[in-house]
């Protein structure tokens, strides 16, 4: 991104689709761990769909 990468919004299109995903797997799951997962994944979700746009 810093050196203006052609392919930089969609590596941050897909990070966001990944962290999403892992983000919705891990919230099925009751384990303090695993919702403190889907917590981390929903922010990283939100910062690369950001950064995409």
């Amino acid at each position: 991104m810093a050196r203006g990468s052609e392919f930089a919004q969609e590596v941050c299109t897909l990070c966001a689709r990944i962290c999403k995903a892992c983000a919705e797997e891990c919230a099925k799951h009751e384990a303090q761990h695993c919702q403190d997962c889907a917590q981390a994944c929903t922010r990283c979700a939100e910062a690369c769909s950001q950064m995409a746009a």
